[in-house]
């Protein structure tokens, strides 16, 4: 070969590789970084994160034309014929960022150059002919010109793009030369076999694709194929003006299927439009939702379905049961209370008026210490209300009794037990936060004292209710 291509492969691969690096750098490193918005938020990306897709398939035929060579395809100066041959490709696409991709394309095709049709037969009086067929094999470069020119702030949806391609490879072909003369001659006179080191070519040229669906994008292809070798067309080497490379134009009509399950592929897929769509769906998603379909009697924020206490006072703040808040667990909603962080009786607007007076009522009860079933675990949630226990039962001079609860469901022996345990737990519990040990004393009743004595046997209740039945609470003796 009398061009080398390796120079010519650098100069393509090279300053195409560092301006794709610009976009690809961003997934490499920890977050934040200097290619991130600095936010704490942002993950690292993979492949389970991706929202695209970055495989394709494509394929196409088409028209190649010498071009730069003694034979070409086209009549020049009025002599000889307009010769056209066939071409086809097939690739296998990878897209690396948003602007940059590679291709591995297999070329197969025939050229038809000279002065006379070679496929016909007949003999040339008038001028030699030739035609090549060659296939290739290359990897190719694929920037998306479009992507790198379009505007981040530009919302409007968008199905033709320009794409620019080069590359190199090896190529292989045998080319047939057809002599003037009366009598019909035609023979091989070339054939270079692949992965040659004189088989090297280079092409390169440009594409513009439309996106006809989510999966399929057609494209019109024009590349300039640089073979490299001056026996490409067929041509005696004595021609006076020999081509020290024989190049030819292929122009094709393909196809790309774009693979795998996401709505788009990388080098359609635009982050900010995609969260301008999410918007709008979820705006015109918001108008027909229906938060409770069983309603909201109280008007608290909870569905009838799970709210405990449907008769709400308006205005209360309410927990996730739908019951209104008691800080200080004294009997008066926060709504009405005037002390909020500390009991007192319901006649002096939950403020307390002495020691005494907090306990002058014998069946006090305080409530909302429920458990997991089959578990004498004290959950987190139920520490607000033991650490203002712990306060109340300081406060006061009276003892109480720590009872524990179950709901019916097992024997009514392993529920008593479970019952002691659980008040045993609270007791310890409020021993260590500061309660004198002889000011209470822990008893289990089993599955004998329900809050809700109708859940028995426990199927006829909802869980919520099952629940309150597992509790702890307390009595002033």
């Amino acid at each position: 070969m009398k061009l080398n291509l390796t120079s010519l492969a650098l100069a393509v691969f090279l300053p195409t590789a560092m301006f794709a690096q610009d976009s690809i750098m961003s997934s490499a490193g920890n977050y934040p970084n200097a290619y991130t918005s600095g936010s704490s938020n942002v993950s690292p990306f993979t492949q389970d994160s991706k929202r695209f897709n970055d495989w394709a398939i494509s394929a196409g035929a088409g028209v190649p034309l010498m071009q730069s060579s003694d034979l070409t395809s086209l009549k020049e100066f009025g002599a000889g014929e307009n010769l056209i041959g066939y071409s086809a490709y097939f690739s296998v696409d990878k897209a690396i960022s948003h602007a940059f991709g590679l291709k591995l394309q297999y070329d197969r095709g025939e050229t038809r150059q000279g002065f006379v049709n070679t496929k016909d037969h007949v003999a040339s009086p008038n001028g030699d002919g030739a035609r090549t067929q060659y296939d290739a094999i290359s990897l190719l470069g694929d920037i998306n010109f479009s992507n790198l020119m379009r505007r981040v702030d530009n919302k409007s949806p968008y199905r033709w793009a320009l794409h620019g391609y080069a590359g190199a490879g090896t190529l292989a072909y045998r080319t047939y030369r057809q002599d003037a003369g009366p009598v019909y001659n035609q023979s091989m006179v070339t054939e270079v076999k692949p992965f040659k080191l004189g088989s090297l070519f280079g092409q390169a040229g440009a594409g513009l694709k439309y996106r006809a669906t989510r999966s399929l994008d057609l494209e019109a292809r024009g590349m300039y194929i640089v073979t490299g070798d001056d026996t490409f067309d067929g041509a005696r080497s004595t021609t006076v003006n020999d081509n020290p490379s024989d190049n030819l134009i292929n122009i094709t009509l393909g196809a790309t299927l774009n693979l795998g399950k996401h709505e788009s592929h990388l080098f359609w897929h635009d982050p900010l439009q995609e969260m301008y769509y999410r918007a709008e769906v979820l705006e015109a998603k918001s108008q027909d939702v229906e938060v409770c379909k069983s309603g909201d009697a109280d008007n608290d924020g909870v569905c009838d379905d799970w709210d405990r206490q449907l008769d709400t006072p308006e205005g209360a703040r309410v927990d996730g049961a739908g019951v209104a808040l008691d800080t200080d667990l004294d009997g008066v909603i926060d709504l009405y209370d005037k002390c909020v962080t500390v009991p007192g009786p319901v006649e002096n607007n939950g403020c307390p008026t002495n020691g005494s007076s907090m306990v002058s009522d014998n069946t006090r009860v305080l409530e909302g210490i429920e458990f997991d079933f089959d578990s004498d675990r004290v959950l987190p949630s139920n520490t607000p209300i033991l650490n203002n226990a712990v306060n109340y039962i300081n406060s006061s001079d009276a003892s109480y009794k720590v009872i524990g609860g179950t709901d019916t469901k097992g024997s009514a022996a392993y529920n008593q037990r479970l019952s002691e345990r659980r008040a045993n737990s609270v007791k310890n519990y409020l021993i260590q936060n500061g309660v004198t040990s002889n000011k209470l004393e822990a008893i289990g009743k089993g599955e004998t004292d329900l809050k809700y004595p109708e859940c028995n046997p426990a199927t006829k209740c909802p869980e919520w209710k099952n629940r309150a039945n597992r509790r702890v609470y307390f009595e002033a003796k």
